[in-house]
């Protein structure tokens, strides 16, 4: 094939035409749920950071519908598993790579003229009593 772009424009015509609206639904709780996503997103939780990666990537306004969205289903899980909700963390996403964040953590800085050297630090061991 040429190398001019053709093959992959079936692709992006695809993920173009992708809707991102949000189905009819009850609207009251709709407005509800985006206002509890207002509130988390300025907290340091699970829910702030998911709303901070999202915006960057897609916009303010698409990651409070996400972060409204995983409101509903943290709710509906933890009615229908009678739990108590338990927050994973404002570096939930920093721990799931830590390679990956190293990695852009350094690149920020060098773009920032700093030079940079890592050192592990040593973790001390759990011990059993």
């Amino acid at each position: 094939m040429e190398s001019t772009g053709e093959y992959w424009r079936p692709v992006f015509n695809i993920l173009e035409r992708l809707s991102s609206k949000i189905r009819k639904g009850n609207n009251n709780l709709r407005v509800g749920l985006v206002q509890a996503a207002h509130a988390a997103t300025r907290t340091k939780g699970y829910l702030a950071a998911q709303y901070r990666r999202i915006a960057a990537r897609r916009g303010k306004k698409r990651a409070i519908i996400a972060v409204a969205h995983s409101i509903l289903k943290i709710a509906y899980y933890l009615i229908l598993r009678q739990e108590t909700y338990q927050d994973l963390g404002g570096d939930y996403f920093d721990k799931q790579k830590p390679e990956a964040t190293k990695k852009r953590l350094v690149k920020r800085l060098q773009k920032l003229g700093y030079e940079v050297s890592l050192t592990q630090l040593e973790t001390a061991s759990p011990t059993l009593a």
